[in-house]
């Protein structure tokens, strides 16, 4: 990571790279807007329906007044335009994952939708269409302190939706904004609480911790919250090098606690084996020959005995054999 003069970590501004953000030196946020082309929904068939009433409406009205009640063309046209402009007023659509908020004379009236209904043109009118799939929200917290006043700079994703869209019309001005402001002061508010070593460790208590500040607030607005999730923790690049000493630090200590646990174990199995062979010289004897025969023939080579070590085969040893041997050390 690059420094500045003062030794600190250079925040470098974002940067766009095709469908992610670049935020600081490790982390990558996808773009709220960054949906797939084929995946994205479409409103042209409700435009294509009230087209098609108007023209229904206008043709009927207009073959019903000119034909069979043979009215003046001019009264005839304007007539079945104001019935075509009517009918298309009332009849409307709200797609399958769309609820619409009606109100009467400014005071609610109903929630309508999914399908077709009906409103009254100048006395009803449609206040809001409401989205109520499932909704996700990045949540950034840049240089955070910890309860060890320790800054981090973290991102979460929180997954909510509208349940009640009666409340989130009426309740608030901006849901979507008022629980993205509220979600991040909640994700700091708990980072607050932890040290850094827990923020990193414990990442699933963190998002029960904010989802449980969240559901509260969010469901007088008709809010539903239904999962926030920890994506990056990004330490001060001078912490990332004491923490990372730090664990390998530990890591040796386990490491030399299992060995000297085995060292122990060894001790145990020598000392028991020492007692067997403490009082058999004999069977001590053939343990020795035996494993020098397997090492040799494991080996494939050659072992030379010292002098001294070879007196304790003399007792096997013929007379004549001791004299020739006698006589060439002479």
């Amino acid at each position: 990571m690059a420094k500045d003069k003062s030794g600190s970590p250079m925040r470098f501004p974002k940067e766009e790279t095709g469908r992610t953000e670049r935020l600081g030196a490790y982390q990558f946020v996808p773009k709220d807007n960054a949906q797939p082309q084929g995946e994205r929904t479409t409103g042209a068939g409700i435009i294509l329906f009230s087209m098609f009433v108007f023209c229904v409406v206008f043709v009927a009205v207009f073959a019903l007044c000119y034909v069979l009640l043979s009215l003046a063309l001019p009264l005839v046209a304007l007539l079945s335009f104001a019935a075509a402009v009517l009918a298309s007023m009332s009849i409307h659509i709200a797609q399958q994952w769309e609820r619409v908020v009606v109100l009467r004379l400014g005071g609610f009236n109903r929630v309508s939708g999914p399908g077709l209904f009906w409103t009254i043109p100048f006395f009803e009118q449609n206040a809001m269409r409401v989205d109520c799939r499932v909704r996700a929200t990045t949540l950034d917290a840049k240089e955070t302190l910890t309860a060890d006043l320790v800054p981090l700079d973290v991102n979460a994703v929180l997954l909510w939706m509208v349940y009640d869209a009666k409340a989130a019309c009426t309740e608030c001005s901006d849901f979507s904004r008022t629980v993205e402001l509220s979600a991040q002061a909640a994700l700091r508010d708990a980072i607050g609480r932890l040290t850094a070593a827990e923020v990193a460790i414990r990442r699933e208590q963190l998002d029960i911790d904010i989802k449980e500040a969240l559901e509260a607030e969010a469901e007088q607005w008709g809010l539903s919250v239904l999962s926030v999730k920890v994506r990056d923790i990004l330490l001060p690049f001078e912490l990332q090098g004491v923490m990372s000493m730090e664990a390998q630090a530990e890591q040796r200590r386990k490491a030399r606690v299992i060995l000297m646990e085995a060292e122990e174990d060894i001790a145990t199995m020598v000392s028991a084996v020492s007692e067997v062979y403490g009082g058999e010289d004999a069977a001590l004897k053939l343990r020795s020959m035996h494993l020098l025969n397997e090492s040799v023939r494991e080996a494939g080579s050659t072992l030379v005995v010292p002098s001294s070590f070879s007196e304790g085969f003399g007792d096997v040893l013929p007379d004549e054999a001791k004299k020739t041997i006698a006589k060439k050390l002479k």
